[in-house]
């Protein structure tokens, strides 16, 4: 039986997924005590519960408002990559959102999964790719909302998630080099991916990374979150929602994150951004700072049509160029 190509971002944030059928964004959010029953009064609205995933590892709720019903989780280190109770938990509630928006997956499903680089880099990579390998291939068995569900996962290849917007900028949908960018992929061209948790840099030249022009650093939206609410009144993911909900006030905070994200930017690049081909900024992040951050780079920046797919994308596409092996 054929495999299907799934593209795996898995950020802090949200996970993002993507097929040849499209791509879908799930908050990541999760929430303990998923057993606890609804209550309703008269005069108020009843609120309809996120998903609730049942696993191996016990009842959750998954997804936007999962804070609302449950112990917030909100384990966002580094250990979240090999597998921990609420990313698998995520997993299954993202691959439930995908094949009900898309239908069920073709056969098993080979995974690219897109990782922070400070996952792939130090004296722990190794162990973290066994590790990353170790819980995702095989099959996954949970239930959603009292339907059962399971998926095969026959393969899994790693790939550091700026790789990821790197090629949804060369590659078209059907993993071709696009003509006009190609000759990019053979110059320098500079990547900052503004997520969840992180600031990523990556620098390509000749189909190779530039070392010193790489990093990664912890002052993604998660950091503009935490100015934001001062006092810690909200978790994370309410934090999180708030924002996109266009709910929370950040005429205060953005523009104290955004001075400390163009400070990571000035302190690893400089001025030598200057002499790459483009500069492609991904990410949620992007979108915050879509109205200022571009025009540093005089007209050297491209924002992808979905910056936040963007990573996903551009891992699928990987599959089929081959550029993942």
């Amino acid at each position: 039986m054929p495999q299907e190509n799934i593209g795996f971002d898995a950020g802090n944030g949200a996970i993002k997924l993507y097929g040849q059928a499209g791509g879908i964004e799930v908050l990541s959010q999760v929430a303990t005590n998923g057993t606890r029953q609804i209550v309703s009064t008269f005069g108020l609205h009843k609120q309809k519960a996120p998903m609730n995933i049942q696993n191996a590892h016990g009842s959750f709720y998954v997804g936007a408002g999962a804070h609302d019903w449950g112990r917030p989780v909100e384990n966002l280190d580094a250990e979240r990559n090999n597998g921990t109770p609420e990313m698998e938990s995520l997993l299954d509630g993202s691959l439930t959102q995908f094949v009900q928006r898309y239908g069920m997956f073709s056969g098993p499903l080979s995974l690219v999964i897109g990782l922070p680089q400070e996952a792939l880099s130090g004296e722990q990579a190794a162990t973290t790719r066994d590790s990353v390998r170790r819980w995702l291939v095989g099959t996954h068995t949970w239930d959603a909302d009292g339907q059962p569900y399971s998926v095969e996962v026959a393969d899994v290849k790693i790939a550091s998630q700026v790789t990821g917007a790197l090629f949804d900028y060369l590659l078209d949908p059907n993993g071709k080099f696009i003509l006009e960018r190609k000759r990019a992929f053979t110059e320098e061209v500079g990547v900052i991916s503004i997520g969840f948790g992180t600031v990523e840099m990556l620098v390509i030249k000749n189909r190779a990374i530039v070392q010193r022009f790489t990093l990664g650093t912890t002052s993604g939206v998660r950091r503009l979150l935490e100015i934001a609410d001062s006092q810690k009144m909200y978790s994370l993911g309410e934090s999180d929602l708030r924002l996109r909900q266009g709910k929370l006030d950040l005429s205060t905070a953005l523009p104290i994150w955004e001075r400390e994200v163009t400070g990571v930017i000035e302190k690893q690049w400089g001025n030598y951004w200057k002499r790459f081909a483009a500069i492609l900024l991904v990410g949620g992040g992007t979108i915050l700072l879509k109205n200022s951050l571009p025009y540093r780079f005089n007209g050297k920046a491209f924002i992808p049509d979905d910056p936040i797919l963007s990573v996903a994308r551009g891992l699928y596409k990987m599959t089929l160029s081959g550029k993942e092996k």
